[in-house]
C-alpha cells in the first residue's frame, strides 16, 4: 500500500496520482541531469480504498451526493463527508506500514523526527488528464508518526472540500470514482529561504520560448494563492545550453510585503518583511538560470510544457523542484489559433493592475470581501476581490472578468482566469476601494502588460483568424514594434522578424528619465533628482538603470522573433520630446522646428547628446553579448551626410560596437532626400536601408506632416516619392546593400504594397493588425506577376527579387 518515490514513474498515476508519480519520475529519471526532488513515500490509491472499506464509508458518500445531485447544500453536503472521513480510523496495517516508512525516511535523513509535507495526490483511472492540481488539502511541516498519520486522514477528508466536488462536477469526472494518494514528502524549509513557480512558456501569449519565474520569501503558498506581489523573471529558453550568455531577458522586484514562515508551533502563519527583503530579489542570476535550466530539462523529458513549483531551503541553500505538472491552459492553445481583442472607445480610468490574457469584457462590478458575501454575486459579473483562493472557484468560474487587489501573473486568481478564459486584472493595490459595487465598467486586457478597468461599458470588438490559411510570401513580411509587451502578443503571426523597433517606447516607459540626467543628476532639478534616485534605487551607479531597462526592453523584442533579424532604431525623439523626459529640461535646447533640428545622427557624436548615446550602445551590446541575441540589428536613424554616417560608426565602434564584428549589422533610414540620392555611397556603410515613408514624403514635397491645413497634399503615393523610392532600391541593390520599409503606407494602400513588390522591396515591416491583410495582397501579387511576367513587363528588380 506504499511506494517509495524512487520505485514510481509517470505510469503510475493510476496508483499514486499524477503529482506523485511526477515526483517520483523526476527522481528516477533526472536526478542525473542535476535535478534535486525532496525524497519520501507514496501512500497509495488502494490504501485510500482500503480506508474507506475499512470504514464502510461508501455507502454514506454516495447517499450524499444523491442529496447534492437532488439540490441539497454543496456545503452540507461536502462537510458531511469530510467529517465522516477525517473521523474514521486507519486499518492497522497501513497505519504500522506509514509508521515503519516514517521511521525509514529519518534514518535516511540522521534525524529523530524529521518534519515531513504531507500532500494530496488525486488520481482517476481511465481520465488521463484528471490532474485536479490545487484542489486538495497540503500539510506542512509535521513531525512525529502520530501527526503523520492524523495529517493522512485529514487528506483523505480534502478529496470532498467543496471547492474539489466542484472541479469535478465541472469537468465531468465520477466522484466515486476519484480516489487519493498521499506523498509524504521531506520538508524543504523555504520558511527560511524562499519558494514560488515556473512556467516554461509564456502564461500570457502562449510564447513557447520563455522560462517564466515567480517568487517570494517564505513557504510558496503566498505565491501561489497570490497573497503577495512575487518578484520575476523571464528568460529565454533557447540560448540556455550556451554557457557564455545569460539570456535572462528581465527581471521585476514584487513588493513581497508578507512572508509565510512556520511560528514556534510549527503551524505555517505570515510575517511582514522587512525593507531589505522587500527591495531585494529572492534569487541571485545564477539561481535563475539554474532553475531555468531545470526547467527546460524537465520540459524536454516530459514533451509538453510545464507548471513547476520549486523551493530554497534557508538553511542548506539547497535549491529543489517539489512539483511539475503539465500546464494545462496555454500548451492547449495551436499555433493556428489567433484571436483579437479591440477597444473601440474610450473611457475613465479607474483601476490599473496586471493583465492576464488578452481579452475585454464589460459587467457589473460585485466587491466581495468573502466568499461569506457570494450569495449576492449575480453570473456575468465583474468579480472585485482582495484575492483569491481554490475556495473562490465556483464563483469565479460564474464571473465574466476578476479584478484583486494582490497578486502576480502566477497567483491563484491569474492561472484559474486563464484556465477558464476570462480577463482578469491582479495586483492592482486599489480595486477593492476604487471600485463602486453595482457600477458598470470594462476591464481590458488587451493593451499590453498593464490591464485598466474603465469606467462604463465601453465597446469593443474581436477578431479571429485562421493563421494556417495564410499564403507563403517572396517579400519578407516583419512587424513594427514599439512596446515589448505586445511583441510577445503577435509571436503567431507570420512574421519574419521586427522590421522597426522603436525604443522610445521603451525610454519613455521603462526608463522615464532622460539618459543625461543619469549621468549629471546635479543639472537637474531638485523635484526631479529625488524622482531619480527612487527609480534607480538599487543600481549601484544610475546609469546602470537605463542600461538595465533599455536592454531589458530590447531582448524581450528580440526574442519575440528569434532567430529572424529584429531592427533596432536608436532614439529618434525629438527635442520637445527629450525634454519630456524626466530631468530632460536641463539637457534640451529650445528648437521652433524640432522636426527638422536636433535628432537622430546629430545627437550621437554632439557633446551635449554623446554619452548618452554611449549608454544607449551599452544596451546593445547587453542584449547581444550578454544575453546571447545576436539577431539585434542596429540602425541610424535621420542620418543627413555621409561625413555624419562616419562619425555615428566611429562613435559606435568607441563602445564596442563595430560593424561586421560579432555579426553585427547597422541599418540606416532612408528619409532624407541625400539618403536617396546617395544610395551608393550610403550603401557601402550599412548594410541595410529602412525607407521611413512618412519623413520622405514630408521632406520630398515640403509638406508639414502634422499640419492639418496641408492633409490633402500629403501622400506616400505622388510620384516623386515613388521614383525616390524605386531609384534608392535600384542603386541600393547594385552595391549589395537590402531595402525594406517601416512606414504606414503598405498597410493603408493596397496599390502602395503592390508599387514595393514590383519595385523589387526586400522586405516590408507593417503594425501588427496589418500583416494578415497585407500579406494576402502581397503574396496573391507575387503569384500574378509570377504566372504573367516576362522580360518585357516584369522589372529587372523583381526578376532579381524572385531569384533570391
Amino acid at each position: 500500500m506504499l511506494r517509495w518515490f524512487e520505485d514510481i514513474s509517470r505510469n503510475d498515476v493510476p496508483i499514486v496520482g499524477g503529482k506523485t508519480a511526477s515526483l517520483g519520475e523526476m527522481i528516477r529519471n533526472l536526478a542525473s541531469a542535476g535535478i534535486r526532488v525532496p525524497g519520501g513515500f507514496a501512500i497509495t490509491a488502494n490504501a485510500y480504498r482500503r480506508f474507506l472499506a475499512h470504514n464502510a464509508l461508501e455507502p454514506l458518500m454516495a447517499a450524499q451526493l444523491a442529496r447534492l445531485d437532488a439540490g441539497a447544500p454543496l456545503a452540507d453536503v461536502g462537510q458531511t463527508i469530510r467529517t465522516a472521513i477525517a473521523g474514521g480510523a486507519l486499518p492497522d496495517t497501513l497505519a504500522q506500514e506509514i509508521r515503519a516508512a516514517y521511521a525509514e525516511l529519518n534514518k535516511r535523513g540522521g534525524l529523530d523526527a524529521a518534519p515531513v509535507a504531507v500532500r494530496s495526490s488525486a488520481t482517476a483511472e481511465d481520465l488521463p488528464d484528471a490532474s485536479f492540481a490545487g484542489q486538495q488539502e497540503t500539510f506542512l511541516n509535521v513531525i512525529g508518526a502520530d501527526a503523520l498519520l492524523d495529517a493522512v486522514r485529514r487528506c483523505f477528508a480534502s478529496l470532498y472540500t467543496d471547492r474539489a466536488i466542484t472541479y469535478r462536477a465541472l469537468h465531468g469526472y465520477p466522484h466515486l470514482k476519484v480516489a487519493l494518494s498521499v506523498a509524504v514528502q521531506r520538508m524543504v524549509r523555504s520558511d527560511r529561504g524562499a519558494a514560488g513557480v515556473a512556467f516554461t512558456l509564456d502564461t500570457e501569449t502562449g510564447f513557447r520560448n520563455l522560462v517564466v519565474i515567480n517568487g517570494a520569501f517564505g513557504l510558496g503558498e503566498n505565491v501561489v494563492k497570490g497573497t503577495v506581489t512575487p518578484d520575476e523573471w523571464r528568460v529565454f529558453k533557447p540560448l540556455l545550453s550556451d554557457a557564455t550568455v545569460a539570456p535572462i531577458l528581465d527581471r521585476t522586484i514584487g513588493s513581497k510585503l508578507l512572508k509565510m514562515v512556520l511560528d514556534a508551533h510549527g503551524t505555517p502563519t505570515n510575517i511582514d518583511t522587512t525593507d531589505a527583503e522587500r527591495a531585494s530579489a529572492v534569487l541571485d542570476n545564477e539561481q535563475v538560470l539554474a532553475l531555468a535550466r531545470w526547467c527546460t530539462t524537465i520540459e524536454a523529458h516530459y514533451g509538453m510544457p510545464m507548471d513547476i513549483e520549486w523551493a530554497v531551503d534557508g538553511e542548506t541553500r539547497e535549491m529543489f523542484i517539489v512539483q511539475a505538472r503539465p500546464e494545462t491552459v496555454r500548451a492547449r492553445e495551436q499555433a493556428a489559433d489567433f484571436t483579437t481583442f479591440t477597444l473601440d472607445g474610450k473611457g475613465d480610468v479607474l483601476v490599473t493592475g496586471v493583465a492576464v490574457g488578452q481579452r475585454i469584457t464589460s459587467g457589473r462590478v460585485f466587491v466581495l470581501g468573502s466568499m461569506a458575501e457570494a450569495a449576492r454575486f449575480e453570473d456575468g459579473g465583474v468579480l472585485v476581490a482582495r484575492m483569491t483562493d481554490p475556495d473562490w472557484v465556483p464563483l469565479m468560474k460564474r464571473a465574466s472578468a476578476i479584478v484583486t487587489d494582490s497578486g502576480g501573473r502566477t497567483s491563484h486568481a491569474a492561472i484559474v482566469s486563464r484556465e477558464l478564459g476570462i480577463a482578469a486584472i491582479v495586483g492592482s493595490g486599489t480595486a477593492t476601494t476604487a471600485l463602486t459595487d453595482g457600477s458598470t465598467v470594462t476591464v481590458s486586457c488587451a493593451e499590453g502588460p498593464q490591464g485598466h478597468v474603465y469606467s462604463g461599458a465601453i465597446p469593443f470588438s474581436e477578431t479571429k483568424v485562421d493563421l494556417t490559411a495564410l499564403p507563403p510570401t517572396h517579400t519578407q513580411i516583419m512587424l513594427n514594434v514599439a512596446d515589448p509587451e505586445a511583441a510577445m502578443r503577435w509571436w503567431r503571426l507570420p512574421a519574419r522578424g521586427v522590421g522597426l523597433a522603436r525604443i522610445e517606447f521603451v525610454i519613455e516607459h521603462m526608463v522615464k528619465v532622460h539618459p543625461m540626467a543619469l549621468l549629471h543628476p546635479e543639472q537637474a532639478d531638485a523635484e526631479s533628482r529625488e524622482r531619480i534616485a527612487a527609480l534607480t534605487a538599487g543600481f549601484a551607479h544610475a546609469p546602470d538603470y537605463f542600461v538595465d531597462r533599455m536592454a531589458s526592453g530590447v531582448g524581450v523584442i528580440a526574442a519575440s522573433q528569434w532567430p529572424h533579424p529584429v531592427i533596432v532604431r536608436f532614439s529618434d525623439f525629438k527635442t520637445n520630446e527629450y525634454a519630456g523626459l524626466l530631468g530632460g529640461r536641463a539637457f534640451e535646447p529650445h528648437e521652433e522646428n524640432p522636426m527638422l533640428g536636433f535628432r537622430g545622427a546629430s545627437r550621437y557624436y554632439s557633446e551635449r547628446y554623446r554619452d548618452g548615446f554611449g549608454l544607449e550602445c551599452q544596451a546593445i551590446r547587453r542584449v547581444r553579448e550578454q544575453m546571447g541575441l545576436k539577431n539585434v540589428v542596429v540602425m541610424i536613424p535621420f542620418c543627413r551626410t555621409l561625413e555624419e554616417a562616419d562619425l555615428v560608426l566611429a562613435e559606435m565602434a568607441k563602445h564596442g560596437l563595430v560593424r561586421g564584428e560579432q555579426g553585427l549589422e547597422v541599418y540606416v533610414m532612408a528619409e532624407i532626400p541625400s539618403n536617396v540620392i546617395l544610395a551608393k555611397e550610403f550603401g557601402v556603410r550599412f548594410d541595410g536601408f529602412s525607407i521611413g515613408s512618412n519623413d520622405l514624403t514630408q521632406l520630398t514635397l515640403g509638406v508639414d506632416r502634422d499640419n492639418a491645413l496641408l492633409t490633402a497634399l500629403f501622400d506616400e503615393r505622388n510620384p516623386a516619392v515613388l521614383r525616390s523610392i524605386e531609384r534608392l532600391i535600384a542603386d541600393a541593390h547594385e552595391v549589395g546593400c537590402k531595402v525594406g520599409i517601416c512606414g504606414q503606407a503598405p498597410s493603408d494602400h493596397p496599390e502602395f504594397a503592390e508599387f514595393l513588390v514590383k519595385a523589387g522591396i526586400d522586405s516590408i515591416s507593417l503594425n501588427p493588425d496589418s500583416v494578415v491583410p497585407v500579406l494576402t495582397r502581397v503574396s496573391a501579387l507575387e503569384q500574378e506577376l509570377a504566372q504573367h511576367a516576362s522580360a518585357s513587363t516584369l522589372s529587372g528588380a523583381y526578376h532579381g527579387r524572385l531569384a533570391r
